[in-house]
């Protein structure tokens, strides 16, 4: 007879973005026996298994209904650090703010992170994190001098570029799927100023962006584009670029006030008064699609003004602009939000971003906020990346949109695919197996479940994001072969 856990670890697990939840037997270890524990539980009881980092992902790559959620968030020690070669050891929990703070002060910063500095590490090495700066720094994968990899099994590799490489460059951006990542060394980067210098610049149009991005690209540390979706005709594509280049020794009269930690953190309230926590609150009046429209308006008039302005600002409020508003995804509340991140090769990312944004507009489902950044192509087996751009779409979802939005979504699929473009499962809560099968391909696919059958033989890790479009593609398989 089956061992069902305890009610008591019965969970609600969302997404980050709201629009999907599940519910799970949640496990928080802080060992690795703690880890082995939850996974034998699981298979006494004959439950699936996922793994979870603080759930920063989009969409449903950590989610696992009724099944076991491993919550690794406790595991966030940092294990071993050097100042002179900066090399550090953490656990997996460790989040990003947790290692910044640690190692800033030393002179060293994490040289690839996301738009949010709550992404544990583990996490970030599962979804294979990028940032402002992938266009020569590439995924945060790159940077990763080793691994410990856990299989549901009991067995612990050290996995590394040149130890178990095969599995190095699967697990980075495997969301979990071969195994629990337990601690990592990274190497960090060597930074002489916690400042940026930082040009902001106006663009009236997609020529223009395109322009900018790649006159800069050559000088460049972080490119960010920022787009008004809402914009049509010759306005089509207009919004503010961000250029910011790292300080060179010497530049910064004095360092040790700019890399300390005092420095770095993003204050409490804005304007002086408000508190950061209650902007949300002050922001829902105004996320629906005429508020939108206004704002980007506001913001894109704001640019012309601002353009050719150029100024120094710490890292962490260049880099996290996701956490100078606290729970701002409250205000898409109740339907929540998702993201479509399309990845288009430079010389169809112009003509693809224009018919997207156009095709949203036609279908009345435009984003609020969209993002363009450039990208150069990596090694890890499930890659996203392209030589080219990448745009990210928010879009609100409500019991009256969801229906369209999804159908909105599954015709942009066949205009990236078109573009030979690719997708980020990070971001992704639409994707359809059709979809995945053509932008990643039979052969990575049949390496990826090669390497899931060797290291995960009873198919025990599985989450919301493999069942939806892994597990399809695999049945096909095994049917086709029988």
């Amino acid at each position: 007879m089956k061992s069902i856990p305890s009610k008591n670890r019965l969970t609600k697990v969302e997404a980050w973005g709201m629009a999907s939840a599940s519910v799970s037997y949640v496990y928080r270890p802080n060992t690795i026996q703690g880890i082995l524990d939850a996974i034998e539980e699981a298979r006494i009881a004959g439950l699936k298994v996922a793994f979870k980092g603080t759930g920063n992902s989009y969409g449903d790559a950590f989610q696992c209904s009724e099944g076991v959620v491993i919550d690794l968030s406790r595991m966030n020690r940092i294990i071993d650090w050097s100042p002179d070669s900066g090399v550090v050891e953490c656990e997996a929990g460790v989040t990003i703010r947790d290692l910044w703070r640690y190692t800033i002060e030393d002179g060293w910063w994490i040289p690839v992170v996301s738009g949010t500095s709550f992404v544990t590490l583990g996490g970030a090495l599962s979804a294979n994190i990028h940032g402002k700066n992938n266009f020569h720094e590439g995924p945060i994968g790159e940077h990763v001098l080793s691994f410990d990899l856990l299989t549901p099994d009991g067995r612990l590799f050290r996995v590394s570029p040149e130890e178990n490489s095969e599995l190095f460059y699967a697990a980075i951006g495997g969301f979990g799927l071969l195994g629990c990542i337990v601690s990592v060394r990274l190497q960090m980067k060597k930074i002489y100023s916690g400042l940026l210098n930082v040009e902001a610049i106006a663009v009236r149009n997609w020529d223009e962006a395109f322009s900018v991005f790649e006159r800069r690209l050559p000088y460049a540390d972080y490119l960010v584009g920022w787009i008004d979706c809402f914009a049509s005709g010759r306005s089509c594509g207009r919004g503010q670029i961000h250029f910011a280049t790292y300080l060179k020794p010497g530049e910064d009269p004095h360092p040790e006030e700019s890399l300390s930690v005092s420095a770095q953190e993003l204050r409490d309230t804005t304007l002086g008064f408000i508190p950061r926590s209650k902007l949300w609150f002050l922001m829902k009046p105004w996320v629906n699609p005429l508020g939108m429209r206004i704002i980007n308006s506001l913001k894109y008039f704001g640019a012309v003004r601002e353009h050719g302005h150029k100024f120094t600002q710490p890292l962490v409020h260049f880099n996290f602009l996701l956490d100078s508003a606290p729970n701002w995804k409250w205000c898409y509340r109740p339907g929540g939000l998702i993201q479509y991140q399309p990845f288009i090769p430079t010389e169809n990312a112009p003509k693809t971003f224009e018919k997207i944004v156009t095709l949203c507009q036609e279908r009345g489902l435009v984003p609020y906020l969209a993002v363009l950044k450039k990208h150069r192509r990596d090694l890890f087996l499930l890659s996203h990346a392209v030589d080219g751009y990448s745009l990210a779409l928010d879009f609100p979802v409500t019991r009256k949109n969801r229906e369209r939005l999804w159908s909105l979504l599954r015709a942009l699929d066949e205009i990236v695919l078109d573009a030979g473009g690719r997708f980020y499962f990070a971001k992704d809560s639409t994707c359809s197996p059709g979809t995945v099968r053509k932008f990643l391909g039979d052969e990575v696919l049949h390496r990826f479940f090669t390497l899931k059958h060797q290291y995960d033989p009873e198919e025990i890790l599985e989450t919301e994001l493999y069942r939806r479009v892994f597990k399809p593609i695999l049945k096909e398989s095994r049917a086709a072969a029988v």
